[in-house]
């Protein structure tokens, strides 16, 4: 005999909106955590050329998705990146303006860095290495999102 409201039951509606919260006090503190430390270092990238932004706050969102629903929420409405943040969730991925943007940033970072401020040889190496990789990923596993022209 099974319980019509049992949340393993796949005819019950609130089964499939079951929350992802952790239900230990201290896991969710740790997600907590690791959420404000991204949206700081997110907000950073804003301000800072070569830093990215939008990735820390899908960051963030993922780990209150697991700590807070509020505060989850609060990252969605964010009016700069909230829809960012969603696109990605739901797959959509980048628009191709902001692959343009992040993948100029990356190079003009990566440029600044192994030009001026990195001597040696082996760490200029490692940083062009993780610019490829980066542009790689923007470019060739991030969707671009297909701007909506209704």
């Amino acid at each position: 005999m099974t319980l019509s409201n049992s949340p393993a039951d796949p005819d019950d509606p609130a089964a499939s909106s079951h929350s992802k919260v952790a239900r230990n006090p201290l896991v969710r503190w740790l997600w907590v955590v690791a959420g404000l430390a991204c949206v700081a270092i997110g907000a950073i990238g804003v301000i800072v050329p070569g830093l990215p932004s939008t990735i820390f706050f899908i960051l963030a969102a993922a780990a209150f998705s697991r700590s807070s629903e509020r505060m989850e929420r609060w990252i969605l409405n964010l009016p700069a990146v909230g829809k960012l943040v969603a696109d990605y969730r739901s797959g959509l991925g980048m628009p191709w303006r902001a692959k343009v943007i992040a993948g100029t940033m990356i190079v003009v970072a990566v440029g600044v860095s192994t030009g001026l401020a990195i001597g040696s040889w082996t760490w200029r190496g490692i940083v062009i290495g993780l610019g490829v990789v980066g542009l790689a990923y923007i470019f060739g596993r991030v969707p671009t999102a297909i701007p909506d022209r209704t």
